[in-house]
């Protein structure tokens, strides 16, 4: 999916959600837990009800490689499911990988060619060598880690050089000369409030992966009023807010609700832009 596309997935259904699929089988209906297939089955009832209230998912794959090989066929069935029922659903791989270039490349080759997913999310501290594998497949995006939301971000990402870069702008700024705002996104935490006007200076037109909305308390109008661009710019994702919002038989009519409310709120930033 080029970017042109995603916008216009996103003004076409007045939403920039991103669904979370953080499927943890301890954490899912204790009546789905004994099923053989209980987490596949899940995430699909999950991705049923969620899907017209979102524009993309995005498996976890610790959530799936800690359960072995069982888990594996769980997010290859989960992809496979959203790609051949619900094809315009963006799809983004929360792996986290980046290693030295020959071990990246095979990285890439697992969930660009073996995969054929849409998006990876990738560790930039190897530096250039080690992302510039992920950026040789047409039509695929890297989403680099810039400013995560996490409590232990500021021992690393905010500190400064002796010039007064943070470690964060850095990254921004360097890997803004490997590809343009069509093939790489930055994930930026939600947490991280009026920071996103210090990432828009350095990458006005990027898309940006946002998780923390939601459980971890970020502000869907905050990240808005300092992140948004005409074209939209963000990806907002919820996790556990959506997909453990139930525990009951009707788990999915819940997840339903709360990806709807959230798309609501969606809908009214989406209107404050003029297209």
């Amino acid at each position: 999916m080029n970017r042109q596309q995603l916008v216009e997935q996103i003004f076409n259904k007045r939403s920039f959600l991103c669904v979370g699929l953080d499927t943890d089988i301890q954490k899912i209906p204790e009546f789905l837990q004994a099923e053989a297939d209980g987490v596949f089955i899940f995430n699909k009832r999950i991705i049923d009800a969620t899907a017209p209230h979102c524009i993309a998912y995005k498996p976890n794959l610790a959530f799936y490689e800690s359960m072995g090989a069982k888990g594996i066929m769980a997010f290859e069935q989960t992809v496979a499911y959203i790609k051949k029922v619900y094809p315009t659903h963006f799809i983004i791989a929360d792996a986290k990988r980046g290693d030295i270039g020959n071990t990246s490349s095979l990285y890439a080759r697992t969930f660009f060619k073996e995969y054929d997913l849409d998006a990876l999310t990738v560790a930039p501290y190897m530096g250039e060598d080690s992302v510039t594998p992920f950026l040789e497949y047409e039509g695929k995006w890297v989403i680099l880690l810039a400013l995560t939301s996490n409590k232990g971000s500021h021992d690393f990402q905010l500190t400064e050089d002796r010039n007064g870069e943070r470690l964060f702008e850095k990254v921004i700024r360097r890997s803004a000369e490997w590809a343009d705002e069509d093939r790489m996104m930055y994930v930026v935490g939600a947490t991280q409030g009026k920071m996103f006007g210090e990432i828009r200076k350095l990458a006005p037109h990027h898309f940006l992966l946002v998780p923390g909305v939601g459980a971890q308390g970020g502000s869907l109008q905050e990240v808005c009023r300092y992140g948004m661009t005409a074209d939209c710019g963000l990806i907002v994702n919820s996790s556990r807010g959506i997909i453990y919002a139930g525990h009951g038989t009707d788990f999915d009519l819940i997840a339903a609700q709360k990806a709807k409310e959230l798309q609501a709120e969606m809908a009214a930033e989406l209107d404050k832009i003029s297209r």
